[in-house]
């Protein structure tokens, strides 16, 4: 299974659209079957950095985020979308991000393919900078980073929207998303054999 988690609080999302195209070319790819979570229908507090985790292997907090740890554990692949806050993830996404450190107590995610979508309101709005912030999510869990396949080939989808739905009308933001999804599917794929 490839999951994938938008970022995004707003319904409709231009993140949510870009991961929903990039999860179905990932899925045309590797055969896979697909989950999609957004952060807006989640309940995730913050990490309280109690430690609780490090001496138990689980959160002490009780919220969505078991849910997010069964479909992380289950996937093979991750697509994490998030649009560009301050140059960065969401706040919801990252809140995910920080609390997935049980998973890493026990390294689940070790050796699950990543690949990062980010949206901006301008070209050069932030999109790398918050794909940055995706890959070290995914590096500091050992898993195996991949940008958006050929012929775009670079760190990975970035669109462009200003305005909810804008991002369908970026060409290059979607052909990324595209690109991705099948790069996740194409290495899911020569790893599961």
């Amino acid at each position: 299974m490839i999951l994938g988690i938008s970022g995004s609080p707003r319904k409709d999302s231009n993140t949510e659209y870009l991961v929903r195209v990039a999860l179905d070319e990932a899925a045309d790819v590797s055969g896979e079957d697909t989950e999609l979570i957004t952060v807006r229908e989640l309940d995730v507090s913050p990490c309280r950095a109690c430690d609780y985790c490090i001496e138990h292997g689980v959160c002490r907090v009780e919220d969505d985020m078991e849910k997010v740890y069964e479909l992380m554990r289950e996937c093979d692949g991750m697509i994490v979308g998030s649009p560009v806050y301050y140059g960065g993830v969401s706040a919801q996404l990252k809140a995910i991000m920080d609390r997935t450190r049980p998973l890493r107590v026990e390294w689940a995610l070790k050796d699950k393919v990543g690949g990062a979508i980010a949206v901006g309101a301008a070209r050069n709005g932030g999109q790398e900078e918050t794909i940055r912030d995706i890959h070290a999510f995914f590096m500091i869990h050992a898993m195996i980073v991949v940008g958006d396949a050929d012929p775009t080939a670079h760190f990975g989808g970035a669109g462009v929207a200003a305005a909810p739905g804008e991002v369908k009308e970026d060409e290059t933001g979607v052909e990324t998303a595209k690109n991705l999804g099948k790069r996740v599917g194409e290495v899911v794929k020569l790893i599961k054999g």
